[in-house]
């Protein structure tokens, strides 16, 4: 029977899991058992359809083996209070923690936090406190009772908010707190207490390192400020104490950031102005002296006044930076390789500001900077993380996606880091021509993620057996979590498109990969169930560069704002709605392309047999549906949505009206053009309207991707650009068309079992065989002129593109000033001074193999682009000499 139960704990079958643990409960009387039950309980309730009625069969179960028998694991007493708390039975919990049970937990700051929870759940906020003070008088370093304690004081539960399954990984760093019920007699008594208290635990710290007591006075000041707008005085007094005290540490901006968001711009000013005037009063010890520098710039970062700094003083900065770097890489001489050098985030900021005056100024000069600094630092020490994800970045920007996917390879990310780190790279892969290294990706991504859900059940046994029964409700948990991830549904709609993207050429591969698809069925219903689906992000937005705060947002691809602060935003719900439409409308794709070459592969729509295929109305109108679906999604009606694809066919009106659904639109062009093929309902353009709708598409492909050729600038001079736009193009509209245009030639070719043909006949195949000529001539124009404009790029010589870049650094004005100062310092280093390692670090740094690397990296990205574009000009002139025979 534990086998049985174990079968369906891998199957995640909670019902039969409890029915299987109460026949073995029933068997033998064993506590265990009956707490295998229990949790199955919970999950029910947790984790599926179970009702709250379901806790009180579990409350029951416990309560009669409790008065038989007792309780004797600590495990099993925390799963009867988590039961009691569901049900919002503090009262009864207590009552059980007060009693013999209680002594189950041995460790008493345990048993006060339960204590201190239940109680603040009851109501009973005073004892609350009581029980809070405490935990801090036993543990002065924790916050989190810090907070509750508070809480308790001003009768405020929203520090108890509950965990869910979209709880994201990292909370605002502030509390969310309740004031406006309180009068001010009640406010200033409850401050006046935890003021008292906090003082008290600041006298009796016994260790100087303890930062909880002095947060506690800066959260005091923050609700204050909250309650009455005008305690903003007080709370830089505040900061500018805790910098004193704890300000060469590498952890106080982020310490403080909830603090200074309170604040109105012209405080946060003037607390950066007083942190000025005090930098003057720099400690002796070198170190710590560095450490309180440090904190200075970022936390002029934090506040963001770097952002108003002219242009000529923004580099000056840098340039001190980059001295006090070079100034202070003497305390790393000894330290281990693998050991956090004193300063490396000097760089990081660095690069910052660096990039921040490429965005204002457009000099590419600044952009090439920043990257050489970043490979200075990974030259001395190559285990640096924050300098490899600036780099990623900056290398995806700059077109060498090979170099940037190098870099990310380097982060060694494995298990879990996949689903929250892999958001650096995926999205750039997703654009571009690297398949193989895009594939790798994916099948990395999805092979932890599949292994995961496959091991969890044995975990979540295992935690079963050892009696660890929270683990059991946190591994299913977790598991649910993986399991909605936004990412993860986007890996499993992704990598069956690339191997469809990979075999478009060739349409008897695209029909067998379609095959062991299903023919797409599956991706309908997920794209079906999306909508109602919850899902989750995971991602470590927090570890991104301030240009790029997600994966949708880029500040270098617009203009310079102005802005004061780019904030890191948190826009989980903006962003669940784009992703729950771009999985909705990529999990179609698969069938549509399915139902374009089977609508394609018949050339009548009068159900005239030819070829030995016959036409299917079934396929015409479940293309129709989904073309009205794809359309919705968009915001149109189908009718709509084809006016507005001829109408920008015809030029009546322009690409803009796509705005940046412009691939969406093109694939709805293609796949309505291949619906026309066999409806007699496909639009408003008569008689003519296969070759009309041939016309349209080629129009649109043709004209689109030649404006997008003619807009690009030379990659070495002009980071970014269109050519992400331009690969999406070309293998996926263009490459689905192709699909269509296969599936006609192929039935133009005679066959054994053609039959005799009318003249009507003759003349419909004469018109479509006109239209798919047109359209091979048409799109083997278009895509010899890409494959000519990579080349182009290509051929530019290797030190051209070089000197381009180097000279970029050594101009006068402008970008260069960091460069030459690090440049100096490699050029002759003090050995004496720096150490063996460093000096030879030093040496070995090179900016003109930094150069090569980038033109190189930037080289492959426009030679996998050719390849891809002759690989589909020859499939096109193959076609070209079949059709000629019909």
């Amino acid at each position: 029977m534990m086998g049985l139960f174990n079968c369906y704990v891998r199957e995640y079958s909670f019902v039969k899991q409890q029915q299987t643990a109460i026949k073995m409960y029933k068997l033998v009387g064993e506590e265990r058992f009956l707490l295998w039950a229990v949790c199955s309980i919970q999950l029910q309730v947790l984790c599926g359809n179970g009702g709250e009625k379901l806790l009180l069969l579990a409350e029951g179960l416990l309560k009669k083996h409790v008065a038989s028998h007792g309780l004797h694991e600590p495990e099993a007493l925390i799963v009867y209070f988590s039961i009691l708390e569901q049900q919002a039975k503090y009262g009864d919990a207590l009552d059980i923690l007060g009693g013999k049970l209680g002594s189950l937990l041995m460790i008493e700051v345990d048993k006060l936090r339960i204590q201190g929870k239940l109680l603040a759940r009851a109501g009973d906020y005073a004892a609350a406190a009581n029980v809070y003070q405490k935990i801090l008088e036993l543990c002065g370093d924790d916050w989190e009772a810090f907070l509750h304690y508070l809480g308790c004081l001003f009768e405020d539960e929203s520090s108890w908010a509950s965990e869910t399954i979209n709880t994201p990984i990292n909370p605002p760093k502030y509390v969310e707190c309740k004031l406006t019920h309180l009068t001010d007699e009640v406010f200033d008594s409850c401050v006046e207490n935890a003021s008292a208290f906090v003082q008290k635990l600041q006298a009796e710290a016994s260790n100087d390192s303890l930062r909880n007591p002095y947060l506690s006075h800066l959260e005091i000041e923050r609700r204050k400020c909250l309650f009455r707008k005008n305690n903003d005085d007080n709370l830089v007094e505040a900061l500018l104490q805790y910098y004193s005290r704890f300000g060469h540490l590498a952890c106080f901006t982020s310490d403080v950031e909830a603090f200074l968001q309170v604040l109105p711009p012209e405080k946060k000013m003037e607390f950066l102005d007083k942190l000025m005037k005090n930098s003057n009063s720099l400690s002796v010890v070198p170190t710590r002296a560095l450490g309180q520098s440090i904190t200075l710039l970022k936390t002029q970062e934090l506040i963001g006044s770097m952002f108003n700094l002219p242009v000529a003083e923004l580099e000056g900065s840098a340039v001190q930076m980059a001295e006090l770097y070079c100034k202070n890489l003497p305390l790393s001489k000894d330290l281990d390789p693998q050991e956090s050098m004193h300063g490396e985030e000097l760089l990081s900021i660095v690069c910052n500001v660096l990039v921040q005056l490429f965005w204002r100024t457009r000099d590419l000069g600044y952009f090439i900077e920043a990257i050489m600094v970043l490979e200075f630092g990974l030259t001395i020490r190559r285990y640096t993380f924050q300098y490899k994800i600036l780099l990623l970045h900056l290398y995806s920007y700059f077109g060498a996606l090979p170099l940037a996917y190098e870099r990310y390879k380097s982060l060694d990310v494995k298990n879990i880091l996949m689903e929250t780190a892999s958001h650096h790279i995926l999205p750039q892969m997703l654009a571009s021509p690297l398949w193989a290294d895009l594939s790798n990706l994916l099948k990395d991504y999805l092979k932890f993620m599949d292994d995961h859900f496959r091991e969890s059940a044995d975990l979540t046994f295992l935690a079963y057996r050892h009696r660890n029964y929270s683990k059991v409700i946190e591994f299913v948990q977790f598991k649910e979590r993986l399991q909605h991830s936004n990412q993860y549904l986007v890996a499993r709609v992704e990598a069956p498109i690339l191997q469809l993207k990979q075999s478009a050429d060739n349409i008897e591969q695209e029909e067998s990969i379609l095959e062991s698809l299903k023919c797409g069925a599956d991706f309908i219903e997920l794209s079906n169930e999306i909508g109602s689906k919850s899902l989750t992000f995971n991602e470590d937005f927090q570890s991104r560069p301030w240009w790029t705060p997600t994966t949708e947002k880029n500040y270098l691809l617009g203009p310079f704002e102005g802005i004061s602060y780019c904030p890191k935003e948190n826009l989980t719900k903006e962003r669940e709605e784009n992703v729950r439409g771009f999985i909705e409308r990529k999990s179609l794709l698969p069938r549509m392309i399915y139902l374009s070459i089977q609508s394609a592969s018949v050339l009548y729509k009068d159900n005239s047999e030819i070829n030995g295929s016959l036409a299917d109305p079934k396929i015409s109108t479940e293309l129709k549906a989904l073309l009205e679906r794809y359309a919705k999604m968009m915001g149109f009606s189908l009718n709509d949505a084809i006016d507005v694809v001829v109408g920008v066919s015809r030029g009546l009106k322009p690409y803009e009206v796509f705005g940046s659904d412009v691939i969406d639109w093109l694939n709805f062009a293609v796949f309505f053009n291949a619906w026309s093929l066999n409806s007699h309902d496909s639009g408003q353009q008569g008689g003519e309207r296969t070759p009309g709708s041939w016309h349209v598409v080629n129009s649109l492909l043709e004209n689109y991707i030649l404006g997008k050729l003619r807009s690009i600038g030379p990659l070495i001079q002009s980071p970014q650009g269109d050519l992400p736009i331009l690969v999406k193009l070309v293998t996926e509209p263009l490459a689905w068309h192709g699909l269509v245009i296969q599936a006609c030639v192929r039935t133009f070719l005679p066959s054994g079992k053609k039959k005799k043909k009318s003249g009507s006949t003759d003349q419909s195949i004469s018109l479509l065989s006109n239209a798919v000529r047109d359209a091979i001539q048409g799109l083997c124009s278009v895509l010899e002129e890409v494959a000519k404009w990579s080349q182009d790029q290509i051929k530019i010589p290797e030190d051209n593109k070089i000197d381009l870049l180097v000279s970029s650094l050594k101009r006068n004005g402008g970008a260069g000033k960091v460069f030459n100062i690090l440049e100096t310092l490699a050029s002759s280093p003090n050995e004496t001074e720096l150490g063996d390692r460093i000096s030879q670090a030093l040496r070995s740094w090179s900016p003109v193999d930094v150069g090569r690397k980038i033109v190189t990296g930037q080289c492959r990205v426009l030679s996998e682009f050719r390849r891809i574009c002759e690989s589909k000009i020859k499939s096109l002139k193959t076609l070209k000499q079949q059709i000629a025979q019909v």
